[in-house]
């Protein structure tokens, strides 16, 4: 008499989910934050068909709405100069000079003082790029 062994059941394993977050694409982004304004209460609905949470697709629309959803992912560098507010008096340096409003006019530039510090900037400047700056030295 020969022992047979049952056969091991077969089963099939299919992985859902390796736990790593989903990178989304910029144009995925914008199309999910637009279906989400197409009725109301579909921010859930959307959020769910999408497979990402309702908290994350807030986050998508508050950015959207701020205009940092956008192609230009990249941050832009512009040049600024930052000059204390008050140089020391012992400083055979010559101190800066803020122009006349008539010339800065002319030239484009602008000048901000805040927190101690003087930014001046093109008139060309990169709006986000400036309030950046401009948060790190309200922070000061």
């Amino acid at each position: 008499m020969t022992d047979h062994m049952p056969m091991p059941k077969v089963s099939r394993l299919e992985v859902v989910s390796t736990g790593a977050r989903r990178r989304w694409t910029l144009e995925e982004k914008q199309r999910i934050v637009t279906e989400s304004y197409d009725g109301p209460r579909l921010v859930s609905v959307t959020a769910r068909r999408n497979g990402l949470s309702t908290s994350q697709l807030f986050t998508w629309r508050r950015l959207a709405r701020e205009g940092k959803l956008s192609g230009d992912a990249a941050p832009t560098l512009v040049p600024v100069e930052i000059t204390p507010w008050a140089a020391p008096i012992s400083s055979g340096a010559p101190q800066p000079v803020s122009s006349p409003p008539a010339q800065r006019a002319r030239a484009g530039i602008i000048e901000i003082e805040l927190s101690g510090c003087r930014v001046r900037v093109d008139r060309d400047v990169d709006v986000e790029a400036l309030q950046r700056v401009l948060e790190l030295l309200r922070r000061r």
